[in-house]
C-alpha cells in the first residue's frame, strides 16, 4: 500500500539518492499542450537540498520542454524506481524551477553535486523542485534490471563545446528556445559558466 511523508529524509532519502536514474513529468497549461516525460541519469547529477527540495542538473539536449513548461506553469513530478533489491517506487509532485547560469543563486546550487562532471555534459541549468506532496508505491510490477554503468556518450559528444558553441548548438535547435507548443524555453544566448565556488 502507498504511503504518503511529509519530508524526505531517512530510509526515503537513501532511497531516492541511491538510484542510478529517476524520470520527470511536466505539462504545459494548455489542454492541447503536449505533456513531457524525461529519463534523467548520470551518476551525482541529482541532490537532496533539504527535507522539502531536491534539484538535479539540467545538460546538454535536443530540447527544452521542462524548462518551458515549469517557466510557465511550475508543476513537476519526479519519479524513482527501484530495478535491485526490494520494490519500491517514490513520486515527489511539486513546484519547480530552473535556474540559470546568470542567477546568482548559481554557485551555491552546483555545490550540492560534488560527484558530477558538470564540465562535460553542457550543464545549462539546475531544476529545483519544491515538494508539495511526497508518496511512495509497491512497485511489484517493476522488472528486476542490473545497471552496469553510465554511458559515456553524452560526456564525449559535449565535452569539446565551449559556452559560445553550446549556445550556437542551442540555437540552431528547434524546441529549445522554443518548446513543442511555442513557450519559452532555455534562454538564448547562453550566459557564460560562472566560477565554482572554492
Amino acid at each position: 500500500m502507498g504511503k504518503t511523508y511529509e519530508h524526505i529524509t531517512g530510509r526515503l532519502r537513501d532511497f531516492v539518492e541511491a538510484q542510478p536514474m529517476f524520470f520527470t513529468a511536466t505539462a504545459p497549461l494548455a489542454a492541447t499542450g503536449t505533456i513531457n516525460l524525461s529519463p534523467k541519469g548520470l551518476a551525482g547529477s541529482w541532490a537532496v537540498l533539504d527535507e522539502l527540495t531536491v534539484a538535479y542538473l539540467d545538460f546538454a539536449g535536443s530540447n527544452a520542454e521542462t524548462i518551458a513548461h515549469l517557466r510557465e506553469n511550475g508543476r513537476i513530478t519526479l519519479m524513482w524506481c527501484a530495478f535491485q533489491g526490494p520494490p519500491n517506487i517514490v513520486r515527489v509532485h511539486g513546484r519547480g524551477e530552473p535556474v540559470f547560469r546568470d542567477d546568482p543563486r548559481w554557485p551555491e546550487l552546483v555545490s550540492h553535486f560534488p560527484a558530477a562532471d558538470t564540465s562535460s555534459h553542457g550543464l545549462r541549468a539546475i531544476i529545483v523542485v519544491r515538494a508539495e506532496l511526497i508518496r511512495d508505491t509497491c512497485g511489484y510490477a517493476v522488472p528486476l534490471m542490473t545497471y552496469d554503468e553510465d554511458r559515456d556518450l553524452h560526456a564525449r559528444r559535449f565535452a569539446r563545446e565551449t559556452d559560445e558553441s553550446l549556445s550556437d548548438y542551442f540555437a540552431g535547435k528547434e524546441h529549445v528556445a522554443t518548446s513543442i507548443d511555442g513557450l519559452p524555453g532555455l534562454p538564448l544566448p547562453l550566459p557564460p559558466t560562472p566560477p565554482t565556488l572554492p
